[in-house]
């Protein structure tokens, strides 16, 4: 018989691994990871596991919102490209440590002329005054340099460093989830777990002050072609 127009059929590899996800069960990290691995050599390419924190936050509160950055121990297995706001020396230090691009008015004019072939945004202070004038163009993106995430910052040069290096920006979104990737699924299962159980470790200790109740609510870990799966808490 066939397919309606438009049905979604999962993959095989997809069916192939939800069996082995036991309905309601939870699992430990390194459960959870063998689990995703079991699968790994059907696939084409190298996937990405990303963990989905669902906390128990008011969205509509501004001091309920949890939004950062964090260095994962064993990276993302990503080659971020970063670009910096700076003048001067500093713009020239910056693509020393890696930069694709540096620069203050110019390249704020460059990108609101549409370039976002970029990664992560980091501005220093004083180059705001260009900056402030992209929120339509890099908000909508999530790409806005912002001091909560560490991307606006006096040491451009050591967060230009530390970008490339894997570190990452998270943020809840309207529903309160955060989604974040943890790493490749070709990591060893060793790494892939030290970094799954670093970023939940973290997202429990910038717990907002005025959350009542339960603030992590559930934890998923899934790659790009797997199932999610529970972990236990």
């Amino acid at each position: 018989m066939p397919r309606e127009k438009g049905h979604y059929r999962p993959s095989r590899r997809f069916r192939e691994l939800t069996v082995k996800v036991e309905k309601n069960k939870t699992y430990s990290i390194e459960e959870a990871v063998t689990i995703l691995k079991s699968g790994s050599k059907k696939c084409k390419f190298d996937e990405t596991v990303e963990v989905a924190i669902k906390l128990g936050i008011d969205t509509k509160q501004a001091d309920q919102l949890v939004r950062g950055s964090v260095s994962l121990p064993k990276g993302t297995g990503k080659a971020m490209r970063v670009i910096c706001f700076a003048d001067g020396a500093l713009a020239a230090q910056c693509k020393e440590a890696g930069a694709v691009e540096a620069g203050g008015e110019d390249l704020a004019k460059r990108v609101n002329d549409g370039w976002l072939d970029f990664d992560v945004a980091i501005a220093h202070p004083a180059s705001m005054r260009y900056v402030g004038r992209l929120g339509k163009v890099l908000g909508p993106k999530g790409l806005m340099p912002s001091p909560k995430s560490g991307t606006v910052t006096p040491d451009v040069v050591k967060a230009v460093q530390e970008f490339k290096a894997g570190k990452i920006e998270y943020r809840n979104d309207s529903f309160g989830n955060v989604h974040v990737p943890v790493g490749k699924l070709s990591f060893a299962k060793e790494d892939l777990a030290l970094n799954i159980k670093a970023m939940v470790d973290h997202i429990a200790s910038v717990r907002p002050h005025s959350v009542k109740g339960i603030y992590m609510q559930k934890v998923h870990v899934s790659s790009t072609m797997g199932p999610g799966l529970r972990l236990a808490m």
